[in-house]
Order: C-alpha cells, then structure tokens, then sequence
C-alpha cells in the first residue's frame, strides 16, 4: 500500500510537471503570436511562423496526446490575439498549423532527432503549411490565379523554416532545461 501511494504521488507530481511545460510553452506561443501580429505583413496571411517554435521544442518532449493540447492552445489562443477566431483566416491557420505540427511530429518519431536536425523539421512544417494554405486559397479565394503567390508563399516558408530551426538547433544545445527534460 504505501508504494501504490509512493507511485500515486510520483505520478501526479510528474504530471504536474507537464502541465507546467504545457502552460510554459502554451504561454510562449501566445506571446510569440501578439509579436508575430506586431510585425507588418505583405500578405494578410503570410506570417514569420514564430508561435511555432515552442511546437518545435515540443516535439522531443511531449507524448502525441500532450503535443496536440499545446497544437490547440496555440491555435485558439492565437485567433482569439489576432481576432480571426470567426473568419476565413481561422480555417488557414487551423488547417496549417495542425497538418504541419502533425507532419513534424510524425517525421521527428520516424526519423528521431539523430536523423533529422529542427532546420529539417522546420522547413518541412512550413512546406506543409504553406502547401495546404495554398490549397485553401485555391479553393476558397484565388482559384488557378493562386499560382502567382505560391512562389512568394513558398521561398518566405523556406527561408522562415530555416530560421526557425536554427533557433531551434541553438536553443536545444544550450538549454539546460531542454536537455534535462524527458519525453512525457
């Protein structure tokens, strides 16, 4: 018995550490998403990607489950900065940010952080994203004459892709807390 209540103390204190991270990281979306929506855009839906950083560091350290909580922490806290929780821009953002935070997931799991570095794993997100944002605005807004903005859509994603994951890369070397932290 006193082990069972060992373990039942362990375990909730363990899960309180994840709540934690989820709320830390959550919160730092957030924040990331008021500065993004600071900065001028060319493209009213075309944006830098900074709330994704914390989705990125998540990768290594949140179990499926915990990860897709912090996808929509990210989503709703970030239509509800932008005030784009009931428009079209919803739609844009909810399907990139899912479709790419899944595609990462499922990549950085296949490949493991040995095999494929964050620059990889950004890149590919904003890839991901930006293709089935395109597709919307195919469907929705430019039909055939979306071909115009894919070039732009796409280098901006590469280049901001890339930036990211040399955040990313530095911020993972660095932190003590990241290195510390284990797969939850």
């Amino acid at each position: 018995m006193i082990l069972t209540l060992l373990h039942g103390k362990k375990n909730s204190e363990h899960e309180n550490v994840i709540r934690k991270n989820i709320a830390l990281l959550g919160a730092f979306c957030l924040v990331l998403s008021a500065v993004e929506y600071l900065i001028p855009k060319p493209l009213p839906f075309l944006r830098i990607g900074l709330a994704n950083l914390p989705l990125m560091l998540a990768l290594d350290i949140f179990s499926m489950r915990k990860f897709l909580i912090l996808v929509f922490i990210k989503i709703l806290g970030q239509a509800l900065i932008t005030g784009t929780l009931f428009s079209y821009i919803f739609l844009f953002s909810l399907t990139g940010t899912l479709l790419s935070a899944l595609f990462m997931y499922f990549l950085r799991r296949i490949f493991g952080r040995d095999r494929i570095t964050f620059i990889g794993i950004g890149t590919a997100g904003a890839f991901v994203s930006n293709v089935s944002q395109l597709a919307l605005a195919y469907v929705f807004i430019f039909r055939e004459n979306v071909i115009y903005i894919t070039p732009l859509f796409l280098t901006a994603g590469l280049v901001t892709g890339i930036m990211l994951g040399i955040f990313c890369e530095a911020f993972a070397r660095k932190s003590v807390w990241y290195r510390t932290i284990k797969i939850c």
